[in-house]
């Protein structure tokens, strides 16, 4: 093993006894490569993100209101990100209509929403784009504008009714109270980039 270390302008070595200039170069280049690998991470399209909770019921209140509920089904908290579009909203859709979650006759997940005659109640929830990596007050950045994100959650909702499952809703940018009792429990997630 060697040291090296550093005296004005010129980089000497001991333990081999002579000057290793490529050592300095190599670190150059890895720390190139992670400042492109962070770069190309952050600089990603977000990923539209629903996670799904098997329910035996699930209502969503406003004020003390109920506003949306259902029985057995899907209770849907979707995330919309910057750059998410209809596309995107009409794939995640159809997962999480087709997505086998049920359990059948041997105890095993191999049933959907629809083979079960189940419901979704689908809750929009920016906080899943939460940053908390730096900080204590964890940062939105990567979630739509709401104006964006209403459109695009109006347009999910659509793409399940349009399948035949029945939809539930809560309110958008409301404070809501979510009730529900999960089924087994089940919790999946599904994230689809743009």
């Amino acid at each position: 093993m060697s040291i090296i270390g550093f005296h004005g302008r010129k980089e000497m070595q001991w333990g081999m006894g002579h000057p290793k200039k490529p050592r300095r170069i190599k670190i150059g280049i890895v720390v190139k490569k992670f400042a492109i690998v962070m770069f190309s991470h952050y600089g990603s399209t977000c990923d539209m993100k629903a996670v799904l909770q098997r329910v035996k019921s699930s209502r969503v209140e406003v004020a003390g209101r109920i506003v949306g509920q259902i029985d057995h089904g899907w209770l849907v908290l979707l995330g919309i990100g910057k750059g998410d579009t209809q596309d995107v909203a009409q794939n995640v859709a159809d997962r999480c209509v087709q997505l086998r979650g049920f359990s059948d006759d041997q105890g095993k997940m191999n049933l959907s929403v629809q083979d079960v005659g189940g419901s979704i109640l689908i809750v929009s929830q920016f906080t899943l784009y939460a940053d908390c990596n730096r900080g204590r007050r964890p940062s939105f950045d990567s979630a739509a504008p709401p104006a964006v994100a209403n459109e695009l959650y109006d347009y999910f909702c659509e793409c399940i009714r349009s399948t035949g499952v029945p939809v539930s809703k809560g309110l958008f940018q409301a404070d809501m109270q979510v009730i529900l009792t999960n089924d087994g429990p089940v919790t999946l997630i599904i994230e689809k980039s743009a």
